[in-house]
């Protein structure tokens, strides 16, 4: 069975990264979260996607330089909330004991790794207790080589687009790097249609995630794949997809 994803909670549905949608989530049977974590220079783990607060943020200016003070005092657009802490966010997922997390390490608004960060995401991890069902992410090769280093123990997944694999020097080439460092391949829904019998001979489906399918008839057509892992910002959509599949299955093939 394909395991559905909601994407920065499910951010076509409520606010990206905000608690109130990561609660809302909680609610529709997602199999997993996937979120984003960035570094302040004031050591704070934020939960926001972007490098910098212009797009989902009532601010302006790059992530890192944010104090817990000034940070106060920013909203996440079209909410009353601000913007959350690693902790905020594991407080809020990490009681839902079957859930998943997708917990994706960014870079800074200069394209480099913050110091020190997968150490630092690595014990939040350990203090909340949900290390063993996290999936340590990036797009960043030396992050998760970094994430082994500190977190041995937690899964990892790599994530691919076409503009990062021309940057790595091909797909066979990225696919054979990773091929040790990761459990999970993530690749974009467009590169993963374009190579699929590449990706296929080289890779088992339920090590696969595709991301982000948001339509039905790629959502369709992905679970009738039966990819190991979907990711949408409508998981609802997807996950009522999913239901209908199995139910037509149960009818078709009944257990006695």
């Amino acid at each position: 069975m394909t395991l559905i994803t909601g994407h920065r909670g499910a951010r076509n549905l409520w606010a990206e990264n905000s608690l109130t949608g990561f609660r809302n989530t909680l609610g529709l049977g997602v199999d997993a979260v996937e979120f984003d974590v960035h570094l302040t220079n004031a050591g704070e783990l934020l939960v926001i996607h972007d490098a910098t607060l212009d797009r989902t943020a009532e601010g302006t200016g790059p992530v890192r330089l944010l104090t817990p003070k000034a940070r106060a005092g920013v909203k996440l657009k079209s909410t009353a909330e601000i913007i959350p802490t690693f902790a905020d966010v594991l407080g809020v997922l990490a009681p839902a004991a079957r859930l998943a997390l997708h917990v994706e390490i960014k870079l800074d608004e200069a394209g480099t790794p913050y110091p020190d960060i997968a150490q630092r995401v690595a014990q939040e991890l350990a203090s909340f207790g949900v290390e063993e069902r996290t999936h340590l992410t990036s797009f960043d090769v030396s992050i998760l080589e970094d994430c082994r280093r500190h977190a041995p123990h937690v899964e990892r997944l790599v994530s691919v687009n076409a503009a990062w694999v021309e940057r790595q020097g091909g797909l066979t080439a990225l696919l054979a790097r990773v091929d040790h460092l990761v459990d999970i391949v993530a690749i974009h829904h467009e590169l993963m249609e374009a190579q699929w019998d590449l990706i296929a001979r080289t890779l088992p489906l339920e090590r696969l995630c595709v991301w982000t399918l948001n339509d039905e008839e790629t959502i369709r057509q992905w679970l009738e794949r039966d990819i190991g892992h979907l990711t949408s910002d409508s998981p609802d959509i997807a996950l009522a997809i999913r239901a209908a599949r199995s139910a037509r299955s149960n009818l078709l093939h009944p257990t006695h």
